[in-house]
């Protein structure tokens, strides 16, 4: 297979996840995190294993993929890279942000809503006009963004991050109404409750958050990595063509229960 999909936030949780398993089912991967210490030792171990996987088609850089000036310094790279093929997937998958209430002691503050807003939903807008503009989205390209039931539900911290994932699922919905008509699909997928890194950071307690989903999960286990990795690998087959502008529900039934 020739074809590369590109990964933002690609060093664990969920985009760590596709990386591998796309990889496994032969595509090129190219991704972007932004890490050090442990975490980038975590990232350059995922590398080589993918490496392996697909016969070393793959290309990490740890630079801040949120950033414009990053983007129009390794898109032509990028392009470089595929020899001017269009992408199979652009996966926005960066988990950074602000997680404070509005009002209380340390309320939210301007600059910390607009950097949220811009690295978590913003960025995806601006990576993939500017992979149109040079031809490397086309018929067949998917576009999918993670989201989270913090996008309607109201949660203690959650504030700046819930306006972005609801920011996020209007972005792609509007790409994909707007891109459509080439062939370009856009979709985000909502994971349920996953033991990651990033849901540490959210809360203090993740623990309680697990076990509770654990219970009210109609198939009582929180979702995996694992999980969305499979259905991004769905969406990505010819029979996905018509799927697009939509939510993509990954959480075993979870969004229709009870509350954390």
């Amino acid at each position: 297979m020739s074809e590369w999909v590109l990964v933002l936030g690609c060093s664990t949780g969920h985009g760590g996840a596709v990386s591998k398993h796309l990889a496994a089912k032969g595509y090129g991967i190219l991704g972007f995190h932004f890490d050090r210490g442990e975490v980038k030792a975590e990232a350059d171990s995922l590398k080589d294993e993918i490496s392996k996987l697909n016969d070393g088609r793959v290309h990490f850089w740890n630079k801040n993929a949120a950033s414009l000036e990053i983007m129009d310094q390794y898109i032509p790279e990028i392009e470089e890279i595929t020899n001017g093929k269009t992408l199979k997937l652009l996966l926005h998958s960066i988990a950074f942000g602000t997680t404070t209430n509005f009002f209380g002691e340390i309320p939210v503050t301007q600059k910390q809503m607009d950097m949220t807003i811009h690295v978590m939903s913003n960025s995806l807008l601006y990576w993939t006009q500017k992979l149109y503009s040079r031809d490397l989205l086309g018929k067949g390209s998917r576009i999918m963004g993670l989201t989270s039931e913090g996008n309607y539900l109201a949660m203690d911290g959650y504030g700046p991050v819930s306006v972005a994932k609801a920011a996020m699922e209007a972005i792609i919905r509007q790409i994909g109404w707007e891109l459509g008509k080439y062939g370009i699909t856009a979709n985000s997928i909502q994971a349920g409750i996953t033991p990651t890194r990033a849901l540490t950071k959210i809360t203090d307690r993740w623990e309680e958050w697990v076990e509770n989903t654990k219970r009210r999960n109609p198939m009582k286990r929180t979702t995996t990595p694992e999980d969305v990795a499979n259905v991004v690998s769905l969406l990505l087959r010819p029979e996905a063509d018509f799927v697009n502008c939509s939510i993509i529900y990954c959480d075993g039934g979870e969004h229709r229960s009870g509350k954390i």
